[in-house]
């Protein structure tokens, strides 16, 4: 596939970025993929912060979808702390299609995201119940990815016009920009069962609970169709043991459907009417359902 269907998609060193409200951190622990972390910490920082890790999407930087979101202007109000990272491999797409990348601790992109975290958990004693992640399109892929490879570092996340992980799976050589299609095509359709097998073989052994997770889709999306978004559900829903309980009409906004598995506090999807790729970033829905 053409890179435009994936378009979508010590004391540390700490340097100034083209964009103020960023900082450079060099030397935040492994990094075997070589990315950059950029860093937001609010003028006034909460006691026991919390951290937002926001993924870019292909051909995107951190600090472009920094300044292309709220969240930064809101960690002011709130005084938790923001992660932008970028990755500068595959016209700037997340690792999410590889062996490596898709198991823990293995070399990938994953594990030095992971390590940003953990150094920022570390250096401004922050709250390790409140790691949140959210992306959009090969962000959302590395959200889910995220998910299933570190369970026990993320609370809950947002997703936005993604895959679930795992899904680019099974192209070997290819990088996600030239991965086989079917997956972003939504052709790649399995069982709850099949889905929930392959995320726990990312971690195996793991038996702790998984992160809460709110994913968003268009209907009219032709970069990555629609029917992901019932597929992410399978397996979130899976995982999370709940099942499919109602839709709610015109939420959070007008041609907004909520899909909402159990009670609402661990999955729920929403389907936005005529909305093509991607899903625009809905920051203050996000921050509710991370309960900031």
């Amino acid at each position: 596939m053409h890179i435009s269907a994936y378009a979508f998609c010590g004391m540390a060193t700490v340097l100034a970025t083209a964009n103020g409200a960023l900082t450079r951190v060099n030397n935040f622990g492994a990094n075997p993929s070589n990315l950059q972390m950029n860093i937001n910490v609010p003028t006034k920082l909460s006691d026991r912060p919390a951290i937002i890790l926001a993924l870019h999407s292909c051909g995107g930087t951190g600090e472009a979808y920094a300044q292309s979101t709220k969240y930064n202007a809101l960690s002011e109000q709130k005084g938790f702390i923001t992660i932008f990272p970028s990755t500068k491999n595959d016209n700037n797409c997340w690792e999410v299609n590889t062996a490596k990348g898709l198991s823990r601790e293995a070399g990938g992109d994953n594990q030095g995201l992971a390590n940003m975290i953990k150094y920022t958990l570390r250096t401004y004693n922050a709250d390790a119940s409140k790691v949140f992640v959210t992306g959009t399109s090969s962000g959302c892929m590395m959200t889910n990815v995220l998910m299933a490879t570190y369970p026990d570092l993320i609370a809950a996340a947002s997703c936005y016009s993604g895959v679930p992980a795992s899904c680019l799976a099974g192209s070997p050589g290819a990088s996600p920009s030239t991965a086989d299609p079917r997956c972003a095509n939504g052709q790649i359709i399995k069982t709850q069962q099949q889905w929930v097998a392959q995320a726990k073989a990312m971690y195996p052994g793991y038996s702790g609970a998984y992160p809460r997770m709110m994913t968003w889709h268009g209907t009219a999306d032709r970069f990555v169709n629609y029917p992901n978004l019932g597929e992410q559900l399978k397996l979130w829903s899976g995982l999370h043991d709940v099942a499919f309980t109602r839709n709610v009409s015109d939420t959070p906004q007008r041609g907004y459907t909520q899909m909402v598995y159990g009670s609402g506090s661990k999955v729920v999807g929403f389907s936005a009417q005529g909305v093509g790729h991607t899903v625009p970033v809905h920051e203050v829905e996000d921050l509710k359902w991370f309960g900031l």
